[in-house]
């Protein structure tokens, strides 16, 4: 049970991590430029599709802190040998560690922003929690894109949402009493 648990922490990493980036990258300075609603103000049916918070500035920082989380894990895979015995994913390139991250962590943020499409038509209010949606969006986001390049058994993809939901609720508190999310939940 510890190898499972530990393998879906480990091969999640970098959409837990994606999934958080948007919030930090918003307090970097030159990443305003990117700084756009993916959905350019557009709207569905008289509503906003993603709203103001899901914007291009945050997918290109979850994008690129994932593919940087994929890099290092190639890298602690091979360096420390730990890593390999709960891993059921075998590092074969950078360029594959690289991509894997890529895909988990843009993952990460089209199921954030799916969820927001619905969110809006719902008429849930921004910022709003939305549960158990708030917790698994990015959960399914990832896992969908991460299959493209690595097919899991599917236990495994049970309980990577297991662990990563267990997750969520603790990361928004402690974002919360960092003053980096607005509410606890």
């Amino acid at each position: 049970m510890l190898n499972h648990l530990l393998f879906g922490l480990w091969y999640f990493l970098p959409a837990g991590f994606a999934n958080a980036a948007p919030v930090f990258a918003k307090k970097i300075p030159l990443l305003n430029k990117l700084d756009m609603p993916i959905d350019c103000h557009k709207s569905f049916k008289g509503k906003r599709i993603f709203g103001d918070h899901k914007t291009v500035r945050g997918f290109v920082a979850g994008t690129l802190i994932g593919s940087v989380t994929g890099l290092l894990q190639y890298v602690a895979y091979f360096h420390f040998g730990w890593f390999q015995n709960f891993s059921l994913v075998i590092y074969t390139s950078v360029w594959q560690s690289l991509l894997l991250g890529a895909l988990l962590g843009f993952g990460a943020l089209f199921g954030d922003a799916v969820k927001s499409f619905f969110k809006r038509q719902f008429s849930v209010p921004s910022g709003k929690a939305w549960f158990p949606f708030d917790q698994i969006d990015y959960i399914i986001g990832g896992l969908l894109f991460g299959s493209i390049l690595i097919d899991l058994p599917h236990s495994e993809y049970i309980w990577i949402v297991l662990v990563w939901f267990l997750i969520h609720p603790l990361a928004t508190f402690i974002g919360w009493l960092m003053g980096l999310k607005d509410s606890p939940i």
